[in-house]
């Protein structure tokens, strides 16, 4: 059996939970910070997508879902301001007009996971950096592409490291 993507067997594992809850997909759970930037997303969590019972005739309109989002108490009055930003978003992310009301639960919102430390970049590639920009004249230039080189690096390990698994 050929060794598969972590993601690929999260997707499997997860499906049926996000089904439950009425997420087609990941996707919004997954990306919620994105969808509603990071302010939002510390203080909000999407909990579930309640379809319309009853299916339009087909050609028919049918009606939009309803996306019950988890708020923290003192959030909740300025996320219920920003409630048609949010489904405007949510729609974008999904391609197509899917929810079209949003209902706020308030309750504690646990903190987002802190991100890993970024391992330390190796000194081979360090070393190769340095030799690459030594040639640029200007000081304030050969620092920032040193720094633009050493980000790139890390990003890559990070990237390697991820999917070595």
């Amino acid at each position: 059996m050929a060794a598969k993507p972590l993601a690929e067997l999260i997707d499997d594992c997860l499906a049926p939970a996000l089904a439950a809850q009425g997420f087609a997909g990941r996707s919004v759970v997954a990306f919620w910070p994105e969808i509603v930037g990071e302010r939002l997303a510390q203080r909000t969590r999407p909990l579930k997508i309640d379809w319309p019972r009853r299916r339009g005739a087909p050609g028919e309109l049918s009606d939009p879902a309803t996306l019950v989002v988890r708020v923290e108490g003192a959030f909740a009055l300025e996320m219920q301001q920003l409630g048609p930003l949010v489904l405007e978003r949510v729609n974008s992310h999904l391609g197509w007009r899917a929810v079209g009301k949003l209902v706020l639960k308030q309750g504690p919102v646990a903190p987002p996971p802190a991100p890993k430390p970024a391992p330390p970049p190796d000194p081979a590639v360090l070393a190769r950096i340095e030799a690459q920009v030594a040639g640029v004249e200007s000081t304030e230039l050969r620092e920032a592409l040193a720094r633009l080189g050493r980000g790139i690096a890390q990003r890559r390990q990070v990237a390697a490291d991820d999917t070595a698994s």
